[in-house]
């Protein structure tokens, strides 16, 4: 399938069959991870792969509202940054986590982005804060998301070419 084929289709998928993803789709999915560009080569990523059952079910509560498929998810990967390696973390980390969303999505494992930098968990604390306390990462690492996957329910249709929104692309000036 080409790139651009793999774009259209990828789509986010909320809800999961149960059945397992294969440990070989998640290795394929963390190297599409571990490949991705970094600023200066840096790679400030590191991921936490999570398959046990309760835990997932603690995470699903990581935020006030959007984090429940991870429940019913087979695995999440979150994506942390080590702020005190590169002041372009976040970037270096949403890159990584675009390349496993595309790649999951490219093997059929259905998946999600869920946002935790910046957002907050019940009870008025951050998500960074509830997950560092439910799964241990050092303070000098930051979250910057969470990326649930599982076998699809189903899976919205690929957008379409002709439905891009060609007038946000600018040519010389805006």
């Amino acid at each position: 399938m080409e790139l651009l084929e793999v774009m259209q289709k990828r789509r986010s998928v909320r809800t999961y069959t149960g059945e397992a993803v294969s440990e070989e789709d998640v290795t394929c999915i963390l190297q599409a991870g571990l490949l991705s560009a970094s600023g200066k080569a840096i790679r400030p990523w590191e991921f936490i792969v999570v398959r046990n059952k309760e835990t997932l079910k603690s995470m699903s509560r990581c935020r006030v509202a959007g984090s429940q498929m991870l429940e019913a998810a087979d695995c999440a990967v979150v994506v942390l940054g080590d702020e005190e390696k590169s002041d372009v973390w976040v970037e270096d980390c949403s890159v990584a986590m675009a390349n496993m969303h595309l790649m999951a999505d490219s093997l059929g494992v259905g998946s999600c982005w869920i946002q935790g930098r910046l957002r907050e968990a019940p009870g008025g604390r951050t998500t960074e804060a509830y997950l560092r306390e439910l799964l241990e990462f050092p303070e000098n690492y930051r979250l910057e998301a969470i990326l649930s996957l599982g076998m699809p329910q189903n899976h919205p249709g690929a957008y379409e070419l002709g439905d891009l929104l060609e007038g946000k692309v600018h040519r010389e000036r805006f």
